[in-house]
């Protein structure tokens, strides 16, 4: 099975039954083989070093014992949305690491649920939920206070909700490690995003705008008869005045595909 049938496999179960920690490592084969077999067994070596422990000692051994840490270098590097790589090099962005350390601590029976603040990630201690981590910044332990105090140095004078701080699913984590990983792309060398977007559009329930950004953007590097049918496809779940709107877009795609 190729890692794209395999991931969309994997996204189409329940979401207490979607491995999370394979799903993420497949992520980078959007551009290059991964031996998801040694990454899961990477992930059991460092859960071996946390084992007695709560969800601080699991954040104490992965961000003080082992060094991972939040790449501020390079931020938009595409390697920190690879999970093997951010095993291999130690750095990664707020949601892989938040990734890791969720995986982590599973294999230790420590529950922890992501947080998908808009501009930064999280992770919630479920046995204290007044209690997060935060894994780009050393795994450092904060309330919800904290956590807003984050918010606001990431959005400014943006409004602070508290509905930021309830759990996203693992479906919702991985379209947002995707959508990283598509922005980081379209910076860098926006032709490498397509096998992102094709990705992303595997996700059940993703919302019709952005299944419609997606094709529009693979229409934009060349994809045209792939834009053309998924647009297809939205057309008919669209208003009048947007489906036909869609409907000339596929024309326009098709003519441009022939």
């Amino acid at each position: 099975m190729n890692p794209l049938a395999r991931f969309a496999q994997l996204v189409q179960a329940p979401e207490q039954d979607l491995p999370l920690d394979e799903a993420a490592l497949l992520v980078a084969t959007c551009v290059r083989p991964v031996d998801v077999h040694a990454g899961l067994a990477r992930l059991d070596d460092l859960a071996s070093g946390c084992r007695g422990r709560d969800a601080t000692g699991v954040s104490e051994y992965l961000f003080l014992e082992s060094g991972f840490a939040g790449d501020t270098v390079d931020y938009d590097d595409p390697r920190n949305s690879f999970l093997d790589d951010v095993m291999a090099r130690r750095l990664g962005i707020p949601i892989s690491l938040s990734v890791l350390m969720i995986e982590v601590a599973r294999r230790v029976d420590v529950t922890l649920r992501g947080i998908g603040m808009p501009g930064h990630f999280l992770v919630r201690d479920e046995r204290r939920p007044d209690r997060y981590f935060d894994p780009f910044h050393g795994g450092a332990s904060i309330d919800a206070a904290g956590a807003e105090a984050l918010f606001h140095a990431v959005r400014g004078e943006e409004r602070f909700r508290p509905e930021y701080l309830d759990p996203i699913g693992r479906r919702a984590t991985l379209s947002r490690m995707l959508a990283n990983l598509q922005r980081s792309f379209l910076r860098r060398q926006a032709g490498a995003v397509a096998p992102v977007a094709r990705m992303r559009l595997a996700i059940p329930g993703l919302p019709v705008t952005e299944r419609y950004h997606l094709a529009t953007l693979l229409g934009s590097i060349g994809q045209y008869d792939e834009a053309a049918a998924l647009l297809e496809g939205l057309a008919d779940k669209l208003g009048d005045a947007d489906a036909a709107r869609v409907r000339q877009q596929v024309v326009a795609f098709r003519a441009r595909g022939n």
